[in-house]
């Protein structure tokens, strides 16, 4: 079997027997199709990928100054790839079982945004909403949009892309409570407790209400469709632009100021972990370094210590 045939049917496994999603078959095809363009194998023979291939491959890959985490899912990828190979009986045994592999991801604190940024990023919101004088306009409707958007990001913190996905029957806007359906679809509930990102998401449902039932989606793009990730990144760009923020702002900081700041007003880990939706507390630890970095600070600038005076 060539490697190009074996590839058409790994995709047909992970559509319809592993029911993946589209934004992980799509990754699966992306890092496939620089496997197969690698020395341009897609006709070779699978008999040919042994351990020293892949070696030799990763080896490539690190060349092309691919950032770690890049490389080990690509690397991630091969090992599903041939693990349902094997698995087939395509072939004997997949050549990851005779590699020690491991590559480290350097630790990267997550970004946050600055108190001062945040209050000025929604305090430009708000302004420029008032400013707009044709209430009909869609100029005004997409502000509505866009500051409901922010608002449930920062209230709830959870992902772009579990934003976008929302569907009109997952947010009880009266109660106040949104269903997030979240990686490995694990539902998780949060409640939306402030009176102004309930305002907002009332006077976005006013406005787009029709087209909201007619799309099945809550958030809605100019075009009557899903409000797209990459729209929801480019608004918020436009705004820091606008606002005079220097740093850039990206959705996922709101969800990392939110848990920083829970942090810092000692709330429990493990309840930070059930609003974020991470399965392990592990991946929540993180935030304990930003912390512990914020407790460095205040005790290093506010300790009754530094008063004193013993000399």
């Amino acid at each position: 079997m060539k490697l190009q045939e074996a590839v058409k049917l790994f995709e047909s496994h992970c559509i319809y027997e592993k029911n993946l999603s589209a934004k992980t078959i799509k990754a699966y095809n992306i890092d496939l199709k620089q496997f197969c363009e690698y020395r341009d194998s897609k006709n070779c023979s699978l008999d040919l990928f042994d351990k020293f291939y892949i070696k030799d491959y990763i080896k490539y890959l690190f060349e092309q100054n691919l950032q770690a985490k890049s490389i080990k899912r690509k690397s991630g990828t091969l090992k599903t790839f041939f693990n349902f190979l094997e698995f087939e009986e395509f072939i004997e045994i997949s050549p990851f079982k005779k590699m020690q592999l491991s590559i480290k991801l350097p630790k990267r604190l997550p970004k946050t945004i600055d108190k001062k940024d945040l209050q000025r990023f929604f305090k430009f919101m708000y302004a420029y909403k008032e400013k707009i004088k044709d209430k009909n306009s869609y100029t005004y409707y997409a502000i509505i949009r866009d500051i409901a958007v922010i608002e449930l990001l920062f209230a709830t913190g959870m992902r772009v892309s579990e934003l976008c996905h929302l569907k009109p029957t997952d947010i009880n806007i009266q109660r106040g409570i949104v269903n997030i359906f979240g990686k490995g679809s694990k539902e998780r509930a949060i409640q939306i407790c402030d009176p102004e990102v309930k305002q907002s998401l009332v006077e976005y449902y006013k406005v787009f209400n029709q087209k909201i039932h007619e799309k099945n989606f809550f958030f809605i793009n100019r075009f009557n469709n899903m409000f797209s990730e990459d729209s929801v990144r480019h608004m918020i760009k436009k705004y820091q632009l606008l606002s005079g923020i220097r740093k850039h702002v990206t959705p996922h900081q709101f969800r990392h100021t939110l848990a920083t700041g829970l942090l810092e007003e000692n709330v429990d880990i493990r309840y930070i972990q059930t609003i974020l939706g991470h399965s392990s507390i592990l991946t929540t630890q993180i935030y304990t370094t930003v912390n512990s970095k914020h407790q460095k600070k205040i005790l290093s600038t506010r300790h009754p210590r530094k008063n004193l005076n013993v000399h």
